[in-house]
Parts: C-alpha cells; structure tokens; sequence
C-alpha cells in the first residue's frame, strides 16, 4: 500500500510550493531522518508530484540547508555542521536579546498585546505536542516581537537564518525535559518584557538561546 503521509490536497498554491512546504516539515518533524537518503521515485509518489517538480524542491531544500547532494548516492537530508550551528546561535543570542530589550523599552501597549497573544498560541503548541506547531508558534511569536521591537532589518536576516534554525528547534523540541524549561524561559522573557525591564529581558532572550544552544550541541554530538 502507498505511503499517504505526505501527500498534497489540490489548492491555489503551486504544486511545487505545496510539495516544498510537505517536505520542509517532513524534514523538521523527523519524517526522514539526518543522513537519510531521498529518493525521487518514492518521493513521487508519496507527495503525488511528477519528477521535475520533485526535482525542484530538493534543488531548493538544498540551497536552504536541508538537503545536501552526496556524491555517487545523490541527495539526502542534511546532517547539521556542529562549527556553524555555533555561528547561527551566535547570532540568534544576539539578535533576539537586542530586539527583546527595544522591545520592553519602547513597544506600545497594542504591541505587548499582541506579543501576549502569539505567546499564548505558542504555549497551546506545546501543549499539542506537535513539533511542527511549536515551531511554526516560536517563529510567529518572535516575527511579532521583531515588529515590536521595530528592529526590521534584524528580522530579516533573522529570516533569513530561520530554515537552518528551525532545524536545530526541532532537535531541541524533541529532547526530553525540553518542554517544561523552554516554556519558564520564554515566560521569562514575556516577563520582562511587559516589566519594560529591558536588561532582563535581553538576558532572558540570551539564557534562552544558550540553554537551546547546550541541547543542540549535545544532540548533535550524540547523533
């Protein structure tokens, strides 16, 4: 019997934005696993897609990082580089720490509003237990503290950065424990934040990452 896990409903989006966004989260939610080979024809019929357009969202998951080509076996889901995850939570440490202080000093309330509100979906996404949700709520959540924070520039290169670091979220997401800790930290920062203590809100935006940072690492090391 065919796999129909991944398969793709008919709708105005594209079929090969449709067939990236079902691999992006098969390839988050650990459907295929970091080193695993990706086949075309299997991968054919699972998402219900011709070749080219398999083809195409591999050549694209390749440029974000989630795939990578290996010589003599072809593509496979890409093994995180332990020496540039540093780098990206470097820079995670110092983006989100910056934009949570501009945000707790000069956010206007409608804006702590809504910041509130993305962190309660957030916390239904951890409830849920769905990787994917919780990883779709972290990235809203932050999306929503950059505008208030008015620190645009910093979200986009944020954005930028957001395939690879959602591939190390969903490691984090997935170890044991992670849930409860993750959530006292971000309540921390919400804290703060609605404080408008901008100090504390930097660190707790920095703990957080760290802490995310030591799973990762650990992970990894393990994988």
């Amino acid at each position: 019997m065919a796999d129909d896990t991944l398969r793709i409903e008919r709708s105005t989006k594209t079929l090969r934005t449709l067939a990236l966004e079902r691999m992006r989260d098969a390839i988050m939610g650990f459907h295929f696993q970091p080193g695993e080979r990706l086949v075309e024809r299997p991968l054919c019929d699972q998402l219900g897609v011709s070749r080219s357009v398999v083809r195409e969202v591999l050549r694209q998951l390749e440029t974000e990082g989630l795939v990578q080509m290996i010589p003599g076996h072809g593509p496979a889901v890409a093994r995180p580089d332990l020496s540039r995850t540093d780098e990206i939570y470097e820079l995670r440490a110092l983006m989100e720490g910056i934009a949570a202080r501009a945000c707790a000093l000069t956010a206007t309330e409608d804006q702590i509003a809504a910041l509130e509100r993305a962190f309660d979906v957030l916390l239904a996404a951890w409830a849920s237990a769905n990787p994917i949700e919780v990883m779709r709520a972290t990235t809203k959540f932050y999306e929503v503290l950059f505008d208030a924070a008015d620190k645009r520039i910093a979200w986009e290169i944020v954005q930028g950065l957001n395939v690879r670091i959602n591939q190390l979220r969903s490691m984090t997401i997935a170890s044991v424990d992670r849930r409860d800790a993750a959530i006292a930290e971000m309540t921390d920062i919400m804290n703060a934040i609605k404080s408008r203590n901008g100090d504390e809100a930097e660190a707790a935006a920095r703990r957080h990452v760290e802490q995310a940072w030591r799973i990762a690492q650990q992970t990894l090391r393990n994988s």
